[in-house]
């Protein structure tokens, strides 16, 4: 019997195991009333996938002059942390890792939210035990969609980008682990685009094939 192809998985965590984008909106326009901003007519799916120091730059135009861009994100990630028992894990999330974790498989999560933020989706998600490690944006010193978190997770685990699957929901996270030379998987429910990856699907179970033995 040959050996899996694959030898480990790196996670986003935002709308890949966590439907964390209800919270992130509801943070936003919080945010936003510290100052008096109403930012209620943007759509909540408006910045998915983007990192909030994009956001930041794409709202400026919006906010009153003399906003501290790190007084910004702290009112951002304290609604978010403050509310995390709110979370709900994606469907098969916390099962599919169960399940890869009984294979040997050793998994990371790479995201591109804060640290704050990671942890409290991983707490929320009761994962911590699961997973080797984890990287935010603030481990790195620059985020999704450049390659760079994803080639610090294999430089972490010892690995070679190629043994690594990546598992990604969004276009900016698709295009740095494509980047990066790693294994990508599209997961995207609701249909959509999200650039070039090794194949797409609905169901977070299905990569659970990636890493049977042959």
């Amino acid at each position: 019997m040959n050996l899996p192809r694959f030898r480990a998985i790196a996670w986003d965590i935002d709308g890949t195991l966590v439907d964390s984008e209800p919270l992130h909106h509801e943070a936003l326009l919080a945010a936003g009333r510290n100052w008096d901003v109403d930012l209620s007519d943007l759509p909540d799916q408006a910045f998915r996938g983007i990192h909030v120091g994009d956001v930041w730059k794409l709202l400026t135009p919006r906010l009153p002059v003399g906003i501290v861009e790190a007084d910004w994100h702290e009112a951002i990630n304290a609604h978010y942390v403050g509310h995390y028992e709110r979370l709900v894990a994606i469907p098969e999330a916390v099962a599919t890792m169960h399940a890869l974790a009984k294979l040997g498989v050793r998994q990371v999560c790479v995201s591109n939210s804060a640290r704050r933020v990671v942890d409290a989706n991983l707490k929320a998600l009761g994962i911590e035990g699961i997973i080797e490690f984890s990287l935010s944006f603030d481990d790195v010193t620059v985020g999704k969609p450049d390659p760079e978190p994803y080639l610090a997770a294999c430089r972490r685990l010892g690995l070679a980008p190629a043994k690594v699957v990546a598992v990604e929901d969004s276009r900016s996270g698709v295009t740095s682990a494509r980047s990066a030379g790693l294994h990508v998987v599209g997961y995207l429910p609701s249909g959509g685009d999200f650039g070039e990856v090794d194949f797409a699907t609905d169901r977070l179970s299905t990569v659970l094939e990636l890493f049977r033995p042959v």
